[in-house]
């Protein structure tokens, strides 16, 4: 066979297949042990489903009665468990062990899975996460404010009620 001796121009643009890499993300898993979870996506879906388990616990035990609160022990016990699953990949997006979420039973040391960032590209867990939507950033703002609100309404709703039985006491005693 006779080899062609093609004369490359040295100036000319490059011909090999060049493209940027698509960036590899594995998919969110909320009913997973494996994978890895973001903290925004971490503290947004530990509200949301904490929230929409007791939603429907609290609605069991207001039509149910006793049976209601079966419901309750069980929506209790499956946010018990989803809550370690989230904690678990949570572990793994900053490179530790499913065994370090047993930090989450520990009162103010589970605030540490808010804050410690995940490690930058895949570690030994997989591949990183992908970007926020919009909906997760919204919902990382507005949640937490929703929660210290309905804290601080319980308790001044608790304390305005004492107040008016004081007052009523006060006003039948004269």
């Amino acid at each position: 066979m006779a080899q062609q001796n093609v004369m490359r121009n040295p100036y000319g643009a490059p011909r090999a297949a060049v493209g940027d890499a698509a960036e590899d993300f594995q998919p969110v898993r909320i009913l997973a042990v494996s994978g890895r979870i973001g903290r925004v996506r971490y503290v947004v879906y530990s509200f949301m489903i904490t929230l929409a388990l007791m939603l429907v616990a609290g609605m069991a035990v207001a039509f149910l009665g006793t049976f209601g609160m079966v419901v309750l022990v069980a929506a209790y016990i499956a946010m018990v468990v989803v809550s370690f699953m989230l904690t678990i990949q949570r572990s793994h997006d900053f490179n530790m062990s499913g065994w370090f979420s047993l930090l989450a039973l520990v009162p103010l040391v589970n605030f540490i899975f808010w804050f410690i960032p995940g490690t930058e590209g895949p570690n030994r867990f997989g591949a990183r996460t992908p970007p926020n939507s919009t909906l997760v950033l919204v919902g990382v703002w507005i949640l937490p404010i929703v929660f210290i609100g309905a804290m601080f309404a319980a308790i001044s709703v608790g304390a305005y009620q004492e107040y008016m039985e004081r007052a009523a006491q006060s006003q039948q005693s004269r």
